[in-house]
């Protein structure tokens, strides 16, 4: 493909990010963002949406998750929202099998559309782990995604594996399996929201963090991060 259709389909990718935010940022009420009574609307109109057919909202979020994380979203809203929407489990499910298969279709642009741009831009930065990766790509991309991504923005973090030229099935199989355990946590939180606006007669940070279904997933959380510490010093340290 040449040169100027690369320019002009990576442009039309561009055009497509900014339209999809800004209609979905439009859609919310920002005058009523410290009203807990919204919450609670929003949250009962999820709740009977959902209810009534819950496969077909499944495959919704699925394609909805799926084009988020191609445009660049962040992760961690996306795990809420599915925990609030669909429970823990399900929600942790949904949100792995959506967001691995996003996370895949970005990396595939990122490597046919971008790779001279992310290689300019990231390789002179983690060039001391290209040869590690090229041993053994699995084991350390697996790593990296069980480490949270070693902090970086979750766009770079699926844009970067391009410069270590991962396999594509390697790089599926091992976000999904190094995703597990932050996913269940963010799913576990956002479950952890919903029952609270449910049960709830107003808004407290406090409340909202002493109840045990948001606690213990920060607890679980912390440990994490100081794992994820553990395996940068391990794996991605000199």
């Amino acid at each position: 493909m040449s040169k100027n259709i690369k320019i002009i389909l990576g442009s039309i990718y561009l055009i497509i990010l900014i339209v999809f935010l800004y209609f979905l940022f439009s859609k919310f009420d920002i005058s009523r963002i410290n009203d807990f009574s919204y919450y609670k609307n929003i949250q009962m109109n999820i709740d009977n949406i959902v209810g009534k057919n819950l496969y077909f909202n499944l495959i919704v979020f699925f394609i909805f998750s799926a084009f988020w994380v191609m445009l660049l979203g962040f992760g961690s809203p996306i795990l809420i929202l599915s925990g609030i929407i669909f429970g823990k489990w399900i929600g942790t499910f949904i949100s792995l099998i959506s967001i691995s298969v996003g996370s895949l279709c970005l990396y595939i642009i990122g490597s046919y559309f971008f790779s001279n741009l992310i290689n300019k831009i990231l390789k002179n930065k983690f060039t001391k782990f290209i040869e590690r990766f090229q041993k053994n790509e699995f084991y350390y991309f697996l790593a990296f995604r069980t480490a949270g991504g070693l902090g970086i923005p979750f766009g770079l973090q699926n844009l970067l594996p391009v410069i270590f030229k991962i396999k594509n099935h390697n790089y599926f199989f091992a976000s999904f399996i190094g995703f597990i355990p932050h996913f269940f946590i963010w799913n576990s939180i956002g479950a952890g929201i919903n029952k609270f606006i449910k049960e709830a007669d107003e808004f407290s940070m406090l409340n909202l963090i002493l109840s045990e279904e948001i606690y213990v997933p920060l607890l679980i959380f912390v440990f994490l991060f100081l794992l994820s510490l553990l395996i940068k010093k391990k794996y991605f340290n000199d």
